[in-house]
């Protein structure tokens, strides 16, 4: 080699360190403000793929001009390494060294040869029956893995859990789930909602002004907690009462369904006249609506 092409050759190989060095500084500082951020923006997004572009580039020019050195123009010491690592994942013979495995039968002029099971193929059979004795101790000896039914039948306990808790705390009451409640605390809220929404047509003391007298055993739409929820939650409007759900959430209704029900057997003191039907709270009636 020349003198004149080996100056040229640690010029290049300068400017290449160079031009590496720098990419690596420009990538490790927007790296570092990439996750620095803690947002992935789009600006942020795009400069750290400019990042990555910038240095695949570098990586393929630093690759053609060292192996442009070495004058591999056809590219076999550019793709040795991954020729080793697919001969090595399959085993596979050369073409050219086929003649050393094949078989001295033919079926109508058609050889075989003798070749290998390549090893990934072995490594996926062996880990099938590996997996296999591990699944079958697990789930079928010892017990510790749930098997399907046992799996069904723990997520439907638990969906019954989890529906027990949103009954209690109203989320899921509604006219069908609906319990009658006694506790002063709940009949007090329910007394308060009353005399702000519903004395303006039952009179405070429920005897009945435009609305009917809930004081009694009448009811016109049927009585029970069950009743009278639906009534409230969904009103009446070919009477005037208008729906109350907008505005009261299924607790509240609740609390002033369980007062109105309290007020039965009050005298007030201007009761209207009884509308409707008498209302008897049977196991029967309790959760029809008449």
């Amino acid at each position: 080699m020349s003198l004149k092409k080996h100056k040229i050759q640690v010029i290049k190989m300068r400017y290449i360190k160079v031009y590496l060095f720098t990419a690596l500084i420009i990538f490790f500082s927007a790296y570092s403000d990439f996750f620095a951020a803690g947002d992935e923006t789009l600006e942020s997004v795009m400069r750290f793929m400019a990042i990555i572009t910038v240095l695949m580039v570098a990586l393929i020019f630093w690759l053609v001009m060292v192996y442009a050195e070495k004058e591999d123009n056809s590219g076999d010491l550019f793709f040795r390494p991954f020729k080793n690592f697919m001969r090595m994942l399959t085993k596979s013979t050369p073409i050219e060294q086929e003649k050393d495995i094949m078989f001295d039968h033919d079926f109508d002029g058609i050889q075989e040869l003798d070749n290998k099971i390549p090893p990934w193929f072995t490594f996926l059979f062996y880990g099938t029956i590996v997996f296999s004795i591990i699944y079958m101790i697990s789930f079928h000896m010892v017990g510790s893995g749930d098997v399907q039914r046992e799996e069904y039948m723990g997520e439907i306990k638990q969906a019954q859990m989890e529906r027990e808790l949103l009954i209690r705390s109203g989320a899921f009451l509604n006219e069908e789930t609906v319990t009658l409640a006694t506790d002063a605390a709940t009949l007090s809220n329910g007394k308060d909602i009353f005399l702000k929404n519903c004395a303006s047509c039952h009179a405070n003391d429920g005897g009945g002004l435009v609305g009917p007298n809930l004081t009694d055993n009448y009811w016109i739409h049927g009585g029970g907690i069950k009743n009278v929820f639906k009534i409230i939650k969904y009103g009446v409007p070919a009477k005037g009462m208008i729906s109350w759900q907008t505005q009261l959430n299924p607790t509240q209704i609740k609390e002033v369904g369980s007062f109105i029900i309290s007020l039965e057997g009050t005298v007030p003191a201007v009761p209207k006249a009884p509308e409707g039907t008498i209302w008897t709270e049977t196991p029967e009636n309790s959760d029809t609506n008449i």
